[in-house]
């Protein structure tokens, strides 16, 4: 009989969130098992390691980065691109729930959907949508700061990431094959 697939979320202010979530996709995809990573808030212009690499490899991992206008900096206070971004991200959901009903890939990784829950551009029901319509051996992973207590109650596996040191606050810029 097949296993139940768990629920995680990577979560807190400290840096690893998204590694955590992609090293697991690569331990997975090393046993065969179908992954697709969603990038909410990470647009396809965005330079990042991780979809370079998976590109040269022949793994069974896809990445889709999720096509939304949105600064880090200004977006939250734009009302208009908070409402659009919103309405992307509950499209989004339906899909991935429809995915995940059909048990499309064994794991379901949204990077940065618990960020945009915790900033109300997504709502924690359409999280649980994709978690209880999905075929029951799915694995879901969810990312980012400011996991909800909604989010954490459907979650069997919460890690929080804590800062202790980190070296941008000395100046440090984000570095290339390390940060993204």
């Amino acid at each position: 009989m097949p296993e139940k697939g768990l629920v995680h979320i990577y979560t807190g202010a400290g840096k690893g969130k998204t590694t955590a979530s992609l090293g697991l996709a690569l331990r997975a995809a090393g046993w065969g098992k179908k992954v697709i990573v969603y990038q909410f808030l990470k647009p396809p212009a965005l330079k990042l390691g991780e979809r370079k690499a998976v590109a040269k490899s022949k793994l069974p991992i896809k990445i889709v980065p999720v096509e939304i206008k949105w600064d880090m900096k200004k977006s939250l206070s734009n009302k208009k691109t908070v409402e659009n971004t919103a309405k992307k991200i509950e499209q989004i959901c339906g899909k991935i729930a429809e995915e995940a009903k059909r048990k499309k890939y064994d794991i379901i990784i949204l990077d940065e959907i618990v960020f945009c829950v915790s900033k109300k551009l997504a709502s924690s029901a359409w999280i649980k949508n994709i978690i209880k319509s999905r075929e029951k051996t799915v694995e879901i992973i969810l990312t980012g700061r400011g996991a909800t207590k909604k989010l954490i109650k459907l979650a069997d596996l919460v890690t929080e990431m804590k800062e202790i040191k980190h070296p941008f606050k000395k100046g440090t810029k984000a570095r290339k094959g390390i940060e993204y």
